[in-house]
């Protein structure tokens, strides 16, 4: 099956998950979910991730959601870039969720990474994502 979307696919499954507060959802794998995930992970906001084998020829992921006193740690996770609308920016010029207290997921040439750690690398990119 062909996806238009398959980070915002991704994003809707966690989303989804959440609201019905599952402990785990799965989505089909790719690097880029997998290097989105890593951001997640290291930020907070998931307990983790484990690829696993069967089901289609690319594998799937298995996320573990993560709950604080019974609500989702994620309160809103928003698709920035898409498919028919690009969008990029400097580092100078990354995007502060919420007043910094969020974070912006960047895909930069040295890796996707947190919209503090592009600050800090003064790299700039794509904003694919934000999380709050």
């Amino acid at each position: 099956m062909s996806f238009t979307d398959p980070l915002g696919d991704m994003l809707t499954r966690i989303r989804n998950g959440q609201t019905r507060h599952r402990s785990t959802v799965r989505t089909p794998s790719s690097r880029l979910r997998k290097w989105v995930l890593d951001v997640l992970l290291s930020e907070g906001y998931i307990r983790g991730y484990e690829d696993l084998e069967g089901g289609n020829a690319q594998g799937e992921i298995e996320i573990s959601l993560k709950y604080h006193n019974g609500d989702p740690a994620i309160v809103e996770i928003k698709r920035i870039s898409k498919p028919g609308r690009r969008v990029y920016s400097s580092a100078r010029d990354l995007p502060l969720v919420r007043q910094g207290l969020g974070v912006a997921i960047v895909s930069t040439s040295h890796g996707v990474m947190s919209d503090g750690d592009a600050r800090s690398a003064r790299l700039g990119g794509e904003i694919l994502c934000t999380v709050f």
